[in-house]
């Protein structure tokens, strides 16, 4: 449309009869690309205006649930699906802060009308624009690992190598503890579903050598339930969880400390001994076993 008139083909010259007909739609295009032009130089010298239009494009994206389209600017937030999760993730301590914040802006926000939408956020003051860029902007983040597909569909083997380490510098922006988010080593969210290798290593990291030699004789769902009990508390994580930065932090750490204690030996507290082996056992019983 232009000017309330159907946009038309190039007109030859001899239909020019004098009557008022659509501009030729190769002329509208010309005219519009100046016109883009003309927008993507203001903007680019105009912050505020900026902002507000990749809000608006943003919070269309994140809360109408509407699929039709249509914008002036090419940029959007494609929120990410989790196809694989825990039974427990929805119900997490992240997902209710996720929710709760959303539904606060959800209240608020002018939905219906983009003109009404563009006045309320221009008048946001500044902390409040940024802290909804940043909640639209969070349901695009792709952390999530996936299967490398070698024909081409899908991520490549690259792909998700630099979405990993993408990943992580945010992690360390954001100074990301998935501790304190809530993540445990259950045996439903992980112990039970790794190999006993797996599960003796989680123990040894967190607990100690001889912790770990105490549970290698039991059966699998037995080390598993022992285990749970004994990394509960301990802030003990899978790699795939871990920062990277605080990974070789530790590293260091855990290589003075060698040097510093080589005559140290590894001993067992009452506290990390398995249930099996305290549930019976008179306090000074426990003491010296622990002491062997």
């Amino acid at each position: 449309m232009s000017g309330g008139h159907p946009i038309g083909a190039d007109l030859p010259e001899d239909e020019d009869d004098g009557a008022l007909k659509p501009l030729p739609e190769r002329l509208v295009m010309e005219l519009t690309a100046h016109r883009t032009l003309a927008l993507r130089e203001a903007i680019g010298r105009s912050p505020d205006v900026a902002l507000t239009l990749l809000l608006l494009k943003l919070v269309t994206d994140t809360f109408r649930t509407s699929s039709a389209s249509g914008s002036c600017l090419e940029a959007s937030v494609r929120h990410v699906y989790m196809s694989a999760q825990a039974p427990d993730l929805k119900d997490s301590v992240v997902a209710k802060l996720v929710d709760e914040r959303h539904a606060e802006w959800e209240a608020d926000l002018p939905l219906g009308d983009d003109a009404a939408l563009w006045d309320y956020l221009t008048v946001l003051d500044q902390g409040s624009r940024l802290a909804l860029l940043a909640h639209c902007l969070s349901f695009g983040v792709n952390a999530l690992h996936e299967k490398v597909n070698p024909y081409g569909a899908g991520i490549s083997a690259g792909g998700l190598t630099r979405r990993m380490a993408h990943a992580d510098l945010v992690a360390r922006a954001t100074g990301l503890d998935m501790v304190e988010a809530g993540w445990e080593p259950t045996v439903d969210t992980y112990l039970n579903r790794v190999p006993k290798a797996r599960i003796l290593e989680a123990v040894r990291e967190a607990k100690g050598e001889g912790t770990a030699q105490l549970l290698d004789h039991l059966k699998k769902g037995e080390m598993a339930s022992e285990a749970e009990r004994l990394l509960k508390g301990s802030g003990w994580l899978p790699e795939v969880l871990r920062r990277n930065d605080l990974v070789a932090l530790d590293g260091e750490d855990h290589a003075e400390g060698q040097g510093a204690d080589v005559e140290v030996a590894d001993s067992v507290s009452e506290a990390d001994l398995p249930a099996f082996l305290t549930d019976d056992l008179p306090a000074e019983g426990a003491s010296m076993l622990a002491a062997e």
